[in-house]
């Protein structure tokens, strides 16, 4: 990849995240660094992983960006977010995800299985297919480029039966 291609692509991406409400960039050497404001996580990559970068409209007329990576990744930059793919769960029917997810999903699903969890009246099957969930969202965020460090311990808390964020 040619020097030049690098940077358009990665101008195309400043210029959309400049003018972006709920994103932030920054860009040290060559790696292109995202910011969320929503939930306040970042997300980095080498400039050179850029494949291509499509400006798209999606159905309420509002523009966002697809980023598609070399490894075959491909992230979506809105107004606001970033979102991705979840990632395959064993037992998990991937058909009643979402096609893209963004981190915020991943307090949504903790939500859900500490109220599950806390009132007693959802069964156990329920909680291990929500916490299969938030493992589906949480491996395609981290395959993006989010560290999600912190998140994989709410999912070991809850495993053991605490809570989350505690």
């Amino acid at each position: 990849m040619s020097q030049s291609t690098d940077t358009i692509k990665t101008e195309q991406i400043r210029d959309f995240v400049v003018k972006s409400t709920g994103l932030a960039l920054k860009l040290e050497d060559v790696i292109l660094e995202i910011f969320q404001r929503a939930d306040g996580k970042t997300m980095a990559f080498d400039v050179s992983e850029l494949d291509e970068v499509i400006s798209r409209v999606d159905a309420e007329g509002k523009n966002f960006l697809q980023v598609n990576f070399h490894s075959g990744k491909k992230i979506l930059l809105t107004d606001n977010l970033i979102g991705f793919k979840p990632l395959p769960s064993i037992g998990l029917d991937m058909t009643k995800l979402p096609k893209v997810v963004t981190t915020p999903d991943l307090i949504s699903v903790v939500d859900a299985i500490e109220d599950s969890i806390t009132t007693g009246v959802t069964a156990t099957e329920e909680v291990d297919i929500l916490k299969k969930v938030f493992d589906s969202v949480l491996r395609g965020a981290e395959a993006v480029g989010f560290d999600l460090t912190s998140e994989r311990v709410w999912l070991h808390n809850l495993s053991r039966g605490e809570r989350a964020t505690a």
